[in-house]
């Protein structure tokens, strides 16, 4: 069994299917600190994701997993901040948000304590895990997802998908972040309005405080823009005014694998093979990733 797609999506799917007792490959166009998941603040949260009832129990799936890891976070790159989601209600959420724990109305908004995950500390801690479990990973690039030399191949290709599948549903959005050092944060905010493309928000991670960002549809650039960097430290230190004298270490981009729904199934191959998708995570794949992993563990089992 071949995956491909060496993200956070690829490796939990991957991770799963190895200690299900499947031999199984990773086949990564780029090594796992230059996904698209590398750079991503981190946060626990369904984000630009759809359908919603589904996502809420891949989501919740996910957060006990995450609530586990966070015994271990050395090891493994997640912790249990806590935080607030300025503006956010519990009745503009779905029914999934009544079973986070601790999640609770504030003034201004809602405030609980999530998991933060250093993604470039999980993503090695995923690897780990897989080749503990007999998997293994190549950094190589695929053209062709039916030429894949498996019985089944699992298709973990987040915006690569748009032009494998081929898919035109997938396309990105693009989010830009600043890290700078902390002066001494140390919970996340967010204050997020969907009808812009602009957001703030800020995460304390090991390496420095995220503050981010950006939600520009449809735009492939991964060049850091100065301006949009300089308002986005604005926009936050506008909330924490501390924030404003931090020296900036360093700039990520990253394009978020958009679609109008997450595609999760089975396709049968002329051949008798199959294909198991799972991409289109937009913004939540950190958040989906064990609920969407177990459900393609389970696609990927020969029917019976």
């Amino acid at each position: 069994m071949i995956v491909v797609g060496g993200g956070i999506a690829g490796l939990t799917s991957a991770v799963l299917l190895a200690e299900s007792g499947r031999r199984v490959r990773v086949w990564a166009r780029e090594p796992g600190e230059r996904t698209t998941s590398a750079v991503a603040g981190g946060l626990w949260w369904p984000y630009r994701i759809e359908p919603e009832p589904l996502v809420g129990a891949w989501a919740l799936e996910s957060l006990g997993v995450y609530e586990e890891l966070a015994a271990r976070p050395e090891e493994t790159g997640v912790r249990l901040v806590e935080g607030i989601h300025h503006g956010a209600r519990l009745d503009e959420l779905g029914a999934w948000a009544g079973r986070v724990p601790g999640l609770r109305a504030v003034a201004g908004g809602l405030a609980a304590r999530l998991p933060v995950i250093d993604m470039p500390a999980h993503l090695a801690w995923l690897r780990r895990r897989l080749l503990r479990a007999g998997g293994t990973v190549e950094i190589r690039e695929v053209t062709d997802l039916a030429a894949v030399p498996a019985a089944v191949v699992v298709n973990c290709t987040g915006l690569g998908a748009r032009s494998l599948v081929p898919d035109p549903a997938v396309r990105p959005v693009r989010g830009q972040l600043v890290v700078v050092e902390n002066p001494g944060v140390t919970g996340w905010f967010t204050s997020v309005d969907h009808s812009s493309a602009d957001s703030t928000y800020f995460i304390p991670q090991p390496d420095g405080l995220l503050l981010g960002g950006t939600a520009e549809e449809d735009d492939w650039s991964l060049e850091p823009d100065p301006a949009t960097a300089a308002a986005i430290v604005a926009r936050c230190a506008a909330v924490r005014p501390e924030i404003a004298g931090a020296r900036v270490l360093t700039h990520r981009v990253g394009l978020r694998p958009a679609r109008e729904a997450v595609r999760l199934e089975r396709q049968p191959l002329p051949d008798g093979r199959a294909l198991v998708h799972n991409y289109g995570h937009g913004g939540a794949g950190i958040t989906v990733a064990w609920g969407c992993a177990r459900q393609t563990t389970a696609l990927a089992s020969p029917p019976t």
